[in-house]
């Protein structure tokens, strides 16, 4: 049988602040040494698929593809780069349709999310193996887990009988209240609805076709309105904004006779407050998840995570069942009965336009990354990193300067028409509303720290003259 890995790659993670933001959401977090974003692609390698289909924002792209340059084998892959979030309904309705274009109908699609934890990687195999059994069959199958508590935060599948194969689903139940849950679990006909699929690319389209038609021909026009350029996919906003924001649970799960439910033999997370990270690493003997510099005294079951451009020591005295999460530019401290209510804080920083909220701390570039060390009035400290062979757009100012020295690997600075070869301990000054451009011209990382000084520092001041990543 033909297989292919669909990922989906999309949300802000907003119970995840500060180490998650829109512009670098959960996916692209590491959790155990990697991406969740690569563990959700090798997942799809251990069951034996070689072809990648990522469903993700135009604004990953980027961060996208240094995930899978960094893999050791990484698949032949298609990235469907969607303008805006538009919910897993339309997500699953294009990725089919592309795979009907690319590959066949008749290939088996599994559908995963790029944010869960699944840590037992064979176990996973061997319940997706049964999955494409049911898949060939026609069968649209979803990965049920076997709920461990009355949890509220997730969807459930009641299921019409009980066994430890497949079965077939009843009823999809949205996300419960606390004695509700409690009933569903006493029963032991419900599962959590894992957001994981398997179906054929034709069988998930005719359900579409029947349930859903106007979903389905707003993403056919959507797709047809695309342009793919190397194995990506980019659509027209206009006609992407016409598919509506609905979950594929809603479309059609909810709807469909033909729905089986895998039980899943492997334990899954989906990773969606800090207590559930805490909960994926191994605790210390006082209950406590955090690096061993870290100086706990009196500290009992609480979860620390620190995040900076330097050392730093960090030391907890008296305190229990915490979370703190520090980063350069954002200071969580929570606790852990509160850790779901942190898009609150999120929300709350919304409404103030805080840019912490869109931006991390690190910031990524097609190019390479850059960080603010410091901001005052008049002035902003900034550590840059570019790629061997990469460059930054060619481009001014018209309300700063810049001051830029070298202190790692080789540049190449223009400043107006004239080329410099800058080495680590030489400086460059950019005057203001001149044209400019840097490049690594090493084989090694360039770091350099830039001083900006002027009236104003934001981001939104860069007028671009040309580009390598086509954002003039």
């Amino acid at each position: 049988m033909r297989l292919l890995s669909v990922v989906l790659s999309g949300g802000a993670g907003s119970r995840l602040w500060p180490a998650s933001r829109q512009a670098f959401p959960k996916p692209f977090m590491k959790l155990g040494g990697s991406t969740l974003l690569q563990q959700a692609v090798e997942r799809g390698q251990a069951c034996g698929i070689g072809d990648l289909m990522i469903v993700t924002n135009k604004d990953h792209l980027f961060l996208t593809k240094d995930v899978l340059r960094q893999m050791a084998d990484p698949p032949e892959t298609t990235l469907l780069l969607e303008p805006k979030g538009r919910n897993t309904g339309p997500a699953i309705a294009l990725a089919a349709l592309q795979c009907i274009q690319q590959f066949g109908g008749d290939t088996v699609m599994l559908v995963l999310s790029a944010d869960h934890l699944v840590p037992d990687v064979e176990a996973f195999v061997a319940s997706a193996s049964e999955a494409f059994r049911l898949a060939e069959k026609g069968a649209l199958v979803v990965f049920g887990i076997s709920p461990t508590s009355p949890d509220t935060g997730f969807g459930y599948v009641e299921v019409e009988h009980v066994s430890r194969e497949s079965q077939r689903a009843k009823r999809f139940v949205e996300k419960p209240d606390l004695r509700t849950a409690q009933e569903y679990l006493a029963t032991g006909r419900y599962y959590w609805n894992s957001g994981m699929f398997c179906f054929t690319a034709d069988a998930i389209v005719a359900a579409f076709e029947l349930h859903a038609p106007g979903l389905l021909k707003a993403a056919r026009h959507a797709l047809e309105s695309s342009r793919a350029t190397d194995r990506a996919v980019q659509f027209d906003l206009h006609a992407f904004g016409l598919q509506p924001d609905i979950s594929i649970d809603y479309a059609v799960m909810e709807r469909a006779d033909n729905v089986h439910v895998v039980p899943a033999k492997f334990s899954w997370s989906d990773v969606g407050s800090w207590p559930s990270v805490a909960k994926a690493h191994t605790a210390d003997a006082s209950g406590n998840t955090m690096p061993a510099d870290i100086v706990a005294i009196d500290t009992t079951g609480t979860h620390v995570q620190v995040d900076s451009h330097g050392p730093k020591l960090v030391a907890t005295l008296g305190v229990h069942d915490l979370v703190i999460v520090d980063t350069p530019d954002a200071l969580l401290v929570a606790h852990k009965d509160s850790a779901q209510d942190v898009k609150r804080i999120v929300d709350s920083l919304k409404s103030r336009r805080h840019e912490t909220v869109h931006l991390p701390a690190v910031v990524h570039r097609p190019w390479g990354t850059y960080a603010s060390l410091k901001e005052e009035d008049g002035y902003k400290v900034k550590r840059i990193t570019v790629k061997s062979g990469e460059s930054l757009s060619l481009q001014y100012h018209h309300q700063r300067a810049e001051h830029w020295v070298v202190v790692r690997g080789t540049a190449l600075v223009q400043v107006g028409d004239v080329e410099h070869k800058t080495l680590p301990g030489e400086y460059r000054y950019i005057p203001l509303k001149e044209k400019h451009r840097l490049t690594n011209i090493g084989e090694d990382e360039l770091v350099l720290i830039e001083v900006q000084c002027g009236a104003y520092l934001g981001e939104d001041d860069i007028v671009r003259l040309a580009d390598t990543y086509g954002r003039v």
